[in-house]
């Protein structure tokens, strides 16, 4: 349902943020592989029509269909699992004529569209057992598919995701507690299992990733080390302002010379050191930061519980996404194969993080300040009438 609201409420601030930082990502994947420009254009140019028209569309009305939502991330996970087409080792996509996309992305989305309905309808009754478990099962069921394909990391983020919008919807601390002492020592217990050899919890690959976190001086695991190596360096090169700017062309380039893999997507912040430097990087980071922190400002604003959570949980997408892409690149953490936020190539990952976007602007134009101006105009209307 589009509604009619007036600009002076619009966040045109977080609107250049991501044009900003979108413009930053096409320029880094033209330097990455100069035949995707056209593609993420495109997909920059699509991202922006459809969040301007989500961001003009009551998202209160949008939550009415949440279980519609749900059972669409059940089907399409589900095709992924039955239909989907492989890559690298793991099946994530779904071919549709000549469209291939990752259903995974649009169901970080949907999931936090989904529980911001759920929460908000069981605000009284959150923290009995009954809501939270039921709770628990609904996000079982796509977490699982997802861990499914195989995607572990999304299923981490997703679940992290959970938690915070748990949180938001104002989970007691007594439980959080509770919660807190009971997964500390299942995460021990996993990872003494993952780091044998013979384990069935995870693939071989993710368990050669963390082995190689943990043991980089290990022969055995230099193969999969190697390109974060790499990626260090290439950060390290671009010294202050970048191998760009500077006309530098003395030492191999990361992206001339392959010294990494999939630059454009999984290793972009590489090529941003490289290419522009710490100066590069900061921006980067800057922009993403304030990204984040604009979503929680609008969630402030919001008129109810679900416009909250909403914000919350998409800026804890672009937050949660932003740092491990950044670890990652700089060797603090495994190799999880995450694409950087509004920056890395991936059409489905960007026209899923600005329809997140769209509804983001929306709750911050349904603000308090809004509503009252409308109820204001309501009275003064009635006033006359009378």
């Amino acid at each position: 349902m589009i509604k009619q609201y007036k600009l002076r409420f619009y966040n045109f601030r977080l609107v250049l943020l991501l044009i900003a930082i979108s413009s930053i990502g096409v320029v880094l994947v033209t330097s990455a592989r100069a035949d995707l420009r056209n593609k993420q254009l495109v997909g920059l140019i699509l991202g922006l029509i459809v969040m301007v028209v989500l961001s003009l569309m009551d998202y209160s009305w949008i939550l009415n269909f949440q279980w519609i939502m749900y059972g669409v991330n059940i089907v399409m996970l589900l095709g992924v699992r039955l239909f989907g087409s492989n890559a690298g080792g793991a099946t994530r996509w779904l071919q549709i004529g000549g469209f291939r996309f990752q259903p995974t992305e649009l169901s970080k989305i949907i999931i936090i569209l989904f529980f911001a309905k759920f929460f908000m309808d069981h605000e009284e009754d959150l923290n009995t057992l009954k809501v939270l478990a039921e709770a628990a099962i609904l996000l079982a069921i796509p977490l699982v598919l997802i861990y499914a394909q195989p995607d572990m990391k999304n299923t981490i983020m997703v679940t992290l995701v959970f938690c915070i919008l748990l949180y938001m919807a104002g989970l007691r601390y007594r439980i959080i507690g509770g919660a807190i002492l009971i997964a500390i020592p299942l995460i021990i217990i996993f990872l003494s299992i993952v780091v044998q050899p013979d384990q069935k919890l995870i693939q071989d690959y993710q368990r050669k990733r963390i082995m190689s976190f943990l043991y980089p001086e290990n022969e055995e695991y230099s193969e999969n080390i190697e390109q974060q190596n790499n990626s260090k360096t290439a950060i390290a090169s671009g010294e202050l302002v970048g191998k760009k700017l500077t006309g530098d062309d003395s030492t191999s380039s990361v992206n001339e010379g392959n010294f990494v893999a999939e630059n454009q997507t999984d290793f972009i912040f590489a090529v941003a050191g490289e290419e522009y430097g710490f100066i590069g990087c900061t921006v980067v980071v800057c922009l993403l930061m304030a990204i984040a922190l604009e979503c929680i400002r609008m969630s402030l604003r919001a008129k109810d519980m679900a416009g909250r959570i909403l914000c919350c949980g998409i800026g804890s997408i672009v937050a949660l996404q932003s740092f491990l892409n950044i670890c990652v690149a700089t060797g603090l953490a495994p190799n999880t194969g995450t694409p950087l936020p509004f920056v890395s190539y991936g059409l489905t990952s960007l026209i899923s993080l600005y329809i997140g976007m769209g509804i983001v602007l929306n709750v911050g134009l349904q603000s308090s300040a809004y509503n009252k101006e409308i109820q204001r105009k309501e009275i003064y209307e009635k006033e006359e009438y009378l």
